[in-house]
């Protein structure tokens, strides 16, 4: 058996936002960071910039917006228990996306509300205009 190397000071942060679990692949980690999606200590990151613990790293994933202090480097992505530890999240950081969950929850969906179903007669005509068939007559 060999021996476990200890974890690296510092690692490249497409690597460690990859190994965090914040992107499936390096590749969507580095077009983030491209597209200026991430800061290191308040700097626009690039990806072959590297963190350590004691970093803060503000990043967008999606339409959620996270701040962390990174605890912990890894090179290689291991399971999402070891990947939780490589960071924590800041207070105020938690407390905006637990807002921003509940507003999502009340928020109405768009396009829920079809209205009834339709009729058997009102199904035929819809069918016919999708065929390019004759429109629909005037009348009820």
């Amino acid at each position: 058996m060999g021996a476990v190397s200890p974890s690296p000071a510092r690692v490249r942060i497409d690597r460690w936002l990859w190994a965090a679990r914040f992107f499936k692949t390096r590749s969507l980690a580095a077009e983030a960071i491209q597209a200026g999606h991430v800061e290191i200590n308040h700097v626009r990151a690039k990806a072959a910039k590297e963190v350590g613990p004691g970093d803060v790293v503000e990043l967008t994933v999606g339409e959620q917006r996270w701040c962390v202090v990174v605890r912990d480097v890894e090179e290689r992505r291991g399971p999402a228990t070891r990947a939780r530890e490589l960071y924590e999240e800041t207070p105020e950081s938690l407390a905006r996306r637990e807002r921003q969950r509940a507003e999502r929850r009340l928020a109405p969906v768009p396009g829920a509300d079809l209205g009834a179903r339709p009729t058997k007669r009102n199904r035929r005509r819809i069918d016919r205009v999708r065929r390019g068939g004759e429109a629909p007559r005037g009348g009820s």
